[in-house]
């Protein structure tokens, strides 16, 4: 397997980094040590997260709270923010709104916004929508001040949606332009000052608006299917269930181009955590794991990265990340050793 290390060294100019995985596998603690391994080696680096429900704070013992990007005490280079949900909807919120009165005003279309305003805020997808753009001015505006920045995604369903919406979006840009050039081509063409018509339509707001949030989007579609900027990295325990849902991911995320950057085992019982007398609990736990690394093995084995070990503490503070951190960059992966041919 080629290693985690022997895969960021071939990748020298990753700039955006991504985990994801089922709820409860390790994803921000898997984020975290990225990005402090990063920051260990200079890089001024960025640790977002984007999960509804943060813990970043808890997992470096401090407050890192508040939508802001705070720097992370004790570890040079390193910055976080957790981003506040409700500030991101609401701002998403604003410009939808202003967009849609625009785009009747423009229209001359003498109708109530609020309706459709409304049918817009009800989409099912809208807080994905409004967490996928504040993604994207992350990566266009935040990415000339940091070398990495590093992306906890919340869990598989959502962080699927957030990134299918690269995808998505463009269709619907894509469209809303292509309407606009019909209706201004139009109107040019029914009316009798043409040159005069000709000039609003060279100088019309809503097409330089769409314009510019399509250029805006390509920038970081490019950016996002680029396997030299972009990687995806999943995060899985030895089990049945995270396993499937890796899988599963894996294939979702090509579908839409975005690079794998590889898998991340997390939690595997080694022989030295069994001791010399395990128990009941712990040896079934063993073998029923040893089926299951089989299977990743199996199906997965050129895409594991690492392996960490379950620890017999929680994850929690600086020295925690940094004892991770050894693990996971390990040169010789020990563990992997142990684990069924």
């Amino acid at each position: 397997m080629q290693s985690l290390s022997e895969f960021l060294e071939e990748h020298p100019n990753l700039r955006f980094v991504f985990t994801g995985g089922k709820g409860g596998v390790g994803k921000t603690v898997s984020a975290a040590v990225l990005a402090y391994h990063f920051a260990r080696q200079g890089k001024r680096t960025l640790l977002a997260s984007l999960n509804p429900v943060h813990s970043l704070s808890s997992l470096f013992g401090q407050d890192l709270s508040g939508g802001q990007v705070r720097p992370v005490q004790g570890v040079d280079n390193l910055f976080a923010i957790e981003v506040n949900t409700e500030d991101a909807v609401q701002r998403y919120r604003d410009s939808v709104s202003t967009r849609i009165r625009e785009f009747l005003r423009y229209a001359d279309i003498p109708v109530d916004a609020r309706p459709f305003i409304d049918i817009a805020m009800t989409n099912p997808a809208f807080e994905e929508s409004a967490m996928f753009d504040k993604m994207t001015d992350m990566m266009l505006m935040q990415s000339g001040e940091y070398d990495r920045i590093v992306f906890d995604t919340a869990a598989v369903a959502n962080a699927v949606r957030l990134i299918g919406l690269s995808k998505i979006y463009g269709l619907w840009l894509g469209r809303l332009i292509e309407s606009r050039k019909e209706a201004l081509s139009l109107r040019v063409q029914l009316s009798f000052r043409k040159e005069k018509v000709m000039e609003e339509v060279r100088q019309d707001p809503m097409m330089a608006d769409l314009i510019g949030m399509n250029d805006r989007f390509e920038r970081v579609k490019g950016l996002l299917v680029d396997p030299e900027t972009t990687a995806f990295f999943f995060v899985t325990l030895p089990l049945s269930l995270p396993i499937s849902v890796v899988k599963r991911f894996i294939e979702m995320v090509r579908a839409y181009d975005i690079p794998v950057g590889g898998v991340i085992v997390n939690e595997v019982i080694t022989r030295d955590a069994l001791g010399e007398e395990p128990d009941e609990y712990l040896r079934n736990k063993f073998a029923e794991q040893g089926s299951y690394l089989q299977t990743i093995q199996a199906d997965l084995g050129p895409l594991v990265r690492t392996y960490l070990p379950l620890y017999p503490r929680e994850v929690v503070g600086l020295e925690a990340v940094d004892r991770v951190a050894e693990d996971m960059f390990r040169p010789s992966q020990d563990l992997a050793a142990e684990l069924p041919a």
